[in-house]
């Protein structure tokens, strides 16, 4: 059943039961205003039969009712009431009803003031229901009591209160009916509209999304109102600042005094990547605020970790090769140095010099075929630091002798390639940890022709296992324990799926990996176009 619907229901079964709640209330005050009518007519009518001469010559005879009984009926008749009884002081009835019961004697539990010269009402229930019963003693010239006049009143039931006001109630509950479900009816609407017109479960559903995507984010993340009071906080945040429980509804500057946000919350305006030190960590923040038909209403607070930002940086712009490759440089030269150093003290110069010959026509000879096969100097600067790299590592690593690349394939750079080959020469280098082997070897090859570049790193290393291969390329997974980050592949991964390539990996445990890409050169025009079109239409509709 839609929601429109339900809370109409509802909203008009409270009414109902309002009005139900209401008509209880009504219908007790109508019978107790009705008792006490009916106590005081008695009283009335009790006095007039008590102050008749006829009445109180009556009851100094012996036979008395012959004559004050029908009197009586008569005046009980006019005045409506249920029942008249006139007592002696001997509780002997001179006047009832039920002519059978004249001259015998009352038993009544209630009149015992009443012989007392006290006037008074009660109540009492008897076979024909509950009465309402006055008492008015009835005295003679001398003020001396001779006699007590009973006028009793029953009861309406409810039945008969609900019948004697059934057109009130009529026009009441259609009246209230009315305006109930008009009203349940807007206030239905009204709801729907302020919901969006989700139903329940979908708000629900909805909220457990947010909040876990909320959770999930690598950012710290604080949101606060218009008054800088932590509303929403994420885990995340929580570990950047070093909280050890959850700050929601506490004022963000006694939770972190150092950052700043008026210029979010009351100038509206972004305040992008200041710097918050907590010891020895550094943070980024940036703060947002937030509007709503262009009025603030909070702010957006996101914390990053400056160390994360340096190194995501680093792998994106291949800064870590190069450092990487002057490291392994300058450390290579060093050991040659000494090298030759150590035959000249031998007195070995011709074998030095020879050393040095050989060792720089390698290496010129390495350097030109790299300088006159890649079009950038930073690819064969990263190639040239790993061969020299796997000389430390003791693994041979060589780059084919057909690899050529001197156009970049559609929407890559030269950044693109150096973080693709330096990540899969680095994952080739950690393939060989605790592997023991006499001969251990990577082979790296950039092939391009006028349609496709293809990229092929191979290694004899200890290989992957299925469950590994599936998950080589997620965010955050890694092998290397605490040394790796677990975003280089998927860097990896990203970069090809922008250059419309395909990636696969053919690993066997315990013999190697090898991991080839094939890159088009070229992509066609009108499918580039259409594909355009579609993020344009995604991005629309977001």
């Amino acid at each position: 059943m839609p929601i429109r619907w339900k809370i109409t229901i509802l909203s008009f079964g409270i009414v109902l039961f309002s009005i139900l709640i209401g008509g209880i209330i009504i219908v007790g005050h109508t019978i107790e205003n009705r008792e006490k009518s009916l106590g005081e007519q008695a009283l009335v009518t009790g006095r007039t039969v008590a102050n008749l001469p006829e009445v109180k010559e009556g009851l100094m005879e012996s036979e008395g009712w012959t004559t004050i009984n029908p009197m009586v009926e008569r005046i009980r008749t006019i005045n409506r009431s249920d029942y008249i009884v006139v007592l002696n002081m001997n509780r002997v009835r001179y006047s009832h009803p039920v002519e059978e019961k004249l001259g015998t004697l009352s038993s009544g539990k209630d009149e015992g003031p009443a012989f007392a010269e006290h006037t008074y009402i009660s109540k009492a229930k008897g076979e024909s229901g509950v009465a309402v019963r006055g008492f008015v003693p009835v005295m003679n010239e001398g003020l001396e009591q001779i006699g007590v006049v009973v006028v009793g009143n029953f009861l309406p039931s409810i039945q008969e209160v609900l019948w004697g006001i059934k057109n009130e109630i009529l026009f009441v509950l259609s009246l209230t009916s009315l305006f109930g479900i008009i009203g349940s009816w807007l206030l239905a609407r009204h709801l729907k509209k302020q919901t969006f017109r989700l139903e329940p479960h979908e708000i629900v559903q909805l909220f457990e999304e947010r909040t876990a995507a909320f959770q999930a984010m690598n950012e710290g993340i604080i949101v606060i109102d218009q008054s800088g009071v932590i509303s929403m906080m994420n885990g995340k945040a929580k570990q950047l600042l070093h909280l050890n429980k959850d700050y929601t509804r506490s004022p963000i500057r006694e939770v972190v005094p150092e950052v700043r946000f008026y210029d979010a919350l009351h100038a509206g305006e972004a305040d992008y990547n200041k710097e918050l030190r907590l010891g020895s960590t550094v943070i980024l923040y940036t703060t947002v605020p937030m509007k709503v038909e262009n009025e603030i209403i909070g702010a957006v607070m996101i914390f990053q970790d400056r160390t994360d930002v340096t190194k995501l940086a680093e792998e994106l712009t291949g800064v870590k090769a190069f450092v990487d490759a002057l490291r392994v440089q300058n450390h290579e030269h060093l050991n040659k140095l000494h090298t030759i150093a150590g035959l000249i003290q031998l007195d070995q110069k011709e074998q030095a010099l020879n050393f040095v010959f050989e060792t720089s026509e390698k290496q010129e000879e390495l350097s030109g075929f790299l300088v006159s096969k890649f079009k950038d100097y930073s690819l064969s600067g990263l190639l040239l630091s790993k061969v020299s790299r796997g000389k430390e590592l003791d693994i041979e690593v060589t780059v084919d002798e057909q690899s050529v690349l001197k156009v970049y394939p559609y929407l890559l750079d030269e950044h693109d390639f150096v973080l693709i080959i330096g990540n899969l020469i680095e994952n080739a280098f950690h393939a060989f940890d605790e592997v023991k082997r006499e001969q251990k070897w990577i082979d790296v090859s950039i092939i391009q022709d006028k349609e496709y570049c293809a990229i092929t790193v191979e290694d004899n290393g200890k290989g992957m296992s299925s469950e590994h291969q599936n998950k080589a390329f997620h965010k955050g997974f890694t092998t290397k324990g605490k040394k790796g980050s677990g975003i280089g592949l998927y860097l990896v991964k990203n970069i090809v799926d922008k250059g419309r390539g395909s990636l696969e990996i053919i690993s066997q445990t315990g013999e190697g990996t090898s991991v080839m890409i094939q890159l088009p050169m070229f992509v066609k025009e009108n499918s580039y176009e259409q594909t355009v079109k579609n993020d344009q239409r995604v991005i629309d509709r977001r």
